[in-house]
Parts: C-alpha cells; structure tokens; sequence
C-alpha cells in the first residue's frame, strides 16, 4: 500500500557533503521491491576503522551476527545492505547468503571478507538469493560516488515516509572532519542495543576501540531512548565508520581525550537528529511524544518507567485521540516494575501539573491543556519521588494506520 508522508516530516531533507574516502551507490535488484532501489553499497578507503552496536534480540539475522564477528576485526572496506529481505531466521542457508556476499564482495575490492559489512531489513523467514547482491556488486562498485547521500537513504527505506539523513561538521586537533549519517526506521521499534538500520561515516581518523566508546555512548542516549511499538527487530544495526581521511591524530588512544570533546558532541547530535527522525515516522504517526521521568531510584530505574509510559498502547491511543487522559500515566508508572512512591508522584501534561501528591491537582482544569494536545509535538514530565534517577525517551501515538500498514506489510 502507498505510504503517506508522516505530517511530522522535515519540510526539506538537507544534501549531505562528500566525506573523503566514502563511495556510495544503489540499485533496483528486485529482491522485493519493483522500479526502486533496494540494496546499498557503501565502498570505503582502505584502513577505515569500524565500530557497531547491534541488536540482543535472540532471533538476529545472519546479517547481525556476521557483523558481530567483523567487528572484533575492526576494519572495514565494504558495507551492502538489502531493503527487501530481512535474512533473520532463515537457518544455515542464511549464513551461507552473507558468507557469499562478503567473500564476493572482498574480491571485487581486494579486501578479507571479515572487512565487508552487511544489514537487511524486510520480511523475517524468506530465503534470501545471495545472487540479487553479488551479481550488482560490479555495477554498484562502478556507480560508486561521493556525493550519493541522499539516494543512500532512500535505498534503504522498507515501510518509511521520508528519508533520514543528518551531519555535521567540527574540528578534532585541529583538522575539520565531517560526521554523516542515515538511518531506515518506521514500524518494529523498540532497540535494546541499537535500533533498526543506522550508517554513520566519518572522515576522522580514530582507532576502532575508540570509535567503539563513543558509538556506544552516543547509542545508549539517543537511539536506546526510542520506541514506536515495543517491538525489538531482528535486524536492529548502528554502524559506525572512520576513513581517516583528514589526517592523523597523533596519540589518540583513549575515549577521554579531551580532543574528542567536540567529535563526541557532534556525534551524539547526529544520533539523537535520526533517533528523532525515526520517531517521527513511526508507522502512521501524527505525533511526537517526549518523555521526561524524574525522582526515579535510578536513571535506569528512570528509563524503564519512561518506556512504559512510551509503549503504552492506551496512553498512545489517547493522545492520538487527543484525550488528556493522565490515568494512564499513572497506570504505566505503576506497571513499569521500578520502585515509585505512589503519595508523592507528580504528573505534566504541556508544562501544566495535572497531577502531584498521589492524585489530581486541586488547580487542574482540563481546558488549559487541550491547546497542547491538538498539537503535534507532545510533552509528558513525570516525578516517581524516589531518588534522583532521570531519563528522557521519545516515541509516537498509535493510530488506524499502524494497523492499516502492518496488516498489509506482505502485499
């Protein structure tokens, strides 16, 4: 079915730069898809350091488990990805697929197979033809360019509106480098790990231990921090490539150097941008949810709470409805498994306490809210008066159209 532009889209998708030392090119296999591109080639200099965070789903692909084992390598040549088959749970002739791919790929481009990197994203438990991508790889090596950002992005979109695209540029000891990035995102969204499909590329020069600690850190409060359904893919993939191709940073050995500062900043803004961007096209989503929770015993503690209030399904229907019914909160506090001190929880709709003490406050009146609900970026603060544990997540309401998509994804 034809997917209508999520209302909380970007009004324009900005073109990302050229990183030195990036390729990039797609192709229409018709691995699924018909008269669009489905599988990417990201094709890298040679040296180009890797780092990942990857789904703990029990069921991942063939794809997330051959990662797994490149990333203790930590070089990269090579990253392709597939928008029509997931490649989960499709057994041995699964792992036979990637093991192809890459060992094709590592002689197109004169590398080891444990340099080619590999993600799907699709339908789970369909035998992937590892013939779709290894007989595209020449064409795409051959169409390769630096400037393919943007069709990058679209490539590897399966159910989203838009593509998602971010970047920024800094300075580490000196030398201007770039950060780029694109993810895929809309339906099956719960990341524990990392989160659906995410490729991030840099032209700084930064060992794999320590492109590993930043990607890592960066993960843990942004991607980790958002939710569309509760639903953990097996596919889930961050990934996250330095080329070196703005010159050496001599002595560069730990995440503390202070030379990092400002790398990590602007890495952690590009995760965060494309975390957004995926909770504003969650399936059928009119609006963006905030959730602040506050007074926790932990900021674990904190971030459980927070995801049970975001993969509530009556408080995302109620705020789809526009329905400030601030029940619900409580209901999700409650259930969330974290200690709470029920006489001392405070709840904010939009800024405005509608409830403190355990119950509905005195001075609440519900017209004040309603302004904030019939807008599209939505606002939820909750105190749980334990400790001083806090977290933030974002997630999306659930309306008919999640169910409209989802009951249809195989037509």
């Amino acid at each position: 079915m034809a997917h209508v532009v999520s209302p909380l889209a970007p009004a324009e998708t900005p073109r990302l730069p050229s990183i030195s030392g990036v390729k990039l090119a797609a192709a229409a296999t018709g691995i699924r898809y018909k008269g669009r591109p489905d599988v990417l080639l990201a094709l890298m200099a040679e040296g180009t350091t890797a780092a990942g965070c990857l789904t703990r789903s029990k069921s991942s692909s063939a794809p997330v488990d051959w990662c797994k084992a490149a990333l203790k390598l930590g070089k990269a040549r090579a990253l392709l990805v597939n928008a029509g088959n997931a490649n989960a749970f499709t057994g041995k002739a699964g792992t036979a697929t990637v093991k192809a791919v890459a060992s094709a790929a590592a002689k197109a481009f004169k590398s080891k197979p444990e340099t080619i990197y590999q993600a799907s994203t699709g339908v789970i438990g369909e035998p992937l033809d590892p013939s779709f991508i290894v007989n595209a790889i020449g064409g795409l090596a051959s169409a390769a360019v630096e400037d393919g950002w943007n069709d990058a992005a679209r490539a590897i979109m399966t159910t989203d509106t838009f593509a998602k695209v971010s970047t920024r540029t800094v300075k580490l000891d000196g030398k201007p480098v770039t950060i780029n990035g694109i993810a895929k995102g809309s339906g099956m969204i719960a990341p524990d790990m990392a989160t659906m499909l995410s490729f991030i590329f840099t032209d700084a020069a930064i060992p794999a231990k320590v492109l590993q600690a930043l990607l890592s850190a960066s993960v843990a409060k942004t991607f980790n921090c958002v939710t569309v359904d509760g639903d953990t893919s097996t596919s889930d993939t961050v990934l996250l490539f330095a080329t070196g191709a703005a010159g050496p940073v001599k002595g560069l050995k730990t995440v503390s150097d202070a030379r990092l500062k400002s790398f990590a900043k602007a890495l952690h803004e590009v995760c965060h941008d494309l975390a957004l961007q995926v909770a504003k096209d969650g399936e059928g989503a009119e609006k963006l949810i905030d959730i602040t929770v506050t007074g926790a015993e932990s900021d674990t503690a904190a971030h459980r709470i927070a995801m049970s209030i975001a993969n509530s399904p009556l408080v995302k229907t109620a705020i789809a409805g526009e329905d400030a019914n601030w029940g619900r909160i409580v209901m999700a506090i409650g259930k969330a498994g974290e200690k709470a001190i029920r006489d001392k929880i405070r709840i904010r709709i939009g800024g405005v306490q509608v409830a403190v003490k355990g119950m509905r406050d005195a001075t609440y009146k519900e017209a004040e809210i309603m302004p904030h609900m019939k807008g599209r970026d939505i606002k939820i603060a909750a105190d749980v008066g334990v400790g001083k544990g806090k977290a933030q997540v974002w997630t999306c309401d659930l309306t008919h159209r999640y169910i409209d998509i989802n009951g249809s994804y195989r037509s």
